[in-house]
């Protein structure tokens, strides 16, 4: 039993040792690459994930090799602290993002994206002016509504373009609702006819045919972020289960480890 839970634990912790290097390779090339906040963003939390995988993997497999105690008993309070915080954060990430979804639209093939159909909690994350510069910056810095949408659309008539399956993103940021009832010109062009039916939506005021304003400062825009965000927090939620129920194991493993190590220094000492 000794050597069979200490074994073990060596191998998955040399196995995320492994896994960290490319991790922190990853993140170190990010930061080398950057051209847009988007990436800029994304280094740090990437090479701090590589770092934090090394050195507690480190920790794990020194510990369990070479039967030290305290080192083991670091590692374990590390991960009972990463198993909590990962819960938390699962839990979280469910409730956030229970509510919003696309509205169909009739005869399009695309949804629209209402703000206020999205939980308070991400509301006021979007709507912060910090916040929200930041993240449309990085929006007008990337190819979502130039190569990505306005290349790929180019040659769509007004009836084809309707008929697009638009992502959320796209639909909510790089053209006007259709509620506005703006004359279609190009997938990034349109001509705004005074029509009454966009009195209410305060979204037709803000959109420009302006590539560097669009639909940025829209709600639609702004929803259709969250939306995104949202399909994206629910893969990222299942995943968080699968790897919390193979913490839980390896922590299980972990505590026989420990109290091996305990009993072996004993004997050892008596």
């Amino acid at each position: 039993m000794v050597k069979c839970s200490n074994s073990l634990i060596g191998i998955l912790n040399f196995v995320t040792l492994i896994l960290s290097i490319p991790i922190i390779v990853a993140g170190v090339w990010l930061s080398k690459q950057a051209s847009t906040e988007c990436e800029r963003w994304l280094e740090k939390p990437v090479i701090a994930l590589g770092v934090f995988l090394f050195v507690i993997s480190i920790a794990g497999l020194i510990g369990a090799c070479c039967r030290i105690s305290w080192l083991l008993w670091v590692y374990l309070l590390v991960m009972f602290l990463l198993i909590i915080l990962l819960f938390a954060f699962t839990v979280f990430a469910f409730v956030v993002t229970n509510k919003g979804a696309g509205e169909e639209i009739s005869g399009k093939g695309y949804k629209e994206y209402r703000l206020g159909d999205y939980s308070n909690w991400l509301q006021k994350r979007v709507n912060d002016p910090k916040h929200w510069n930041r993240i449309k910056s990085c929006l007008q810095s990337g190819d979502l509504c130039k190569k990505n949408f306005a290349v790929r659309y180019q040659n769509d008539d007004v009836n084809k373009f309707f008929t697009e399956k638009l992502s959320a993103l796209q639909s909510g940021c790089c053209k006007p609702s259709d509620s506005c009832g703006f004359t279609y010109q190009s997938p990034t062009n349109w001509t705004k006819t005074g029509n009454a039916t966009h009195t209410n939506n305060p979204d037709c005021d803000a959109w420009n045919n302006d590539p560097n304003t669009l639909c940025y400062n829209c709600q639609s825009c702004k929803a259709g972020l969250l939306q995104s965000i949202k399909s994206n927090w629910k893969r990222v939620a299942v995943v968080n289960v699968i790897f919390l129920i193979f913490l839980i194991i390896v922590y299980s493993i972990g505590c026989c480890a420990f109290r091996n190590n305990r009993a072996d220094n004993y004997y050892k000492r008596y």
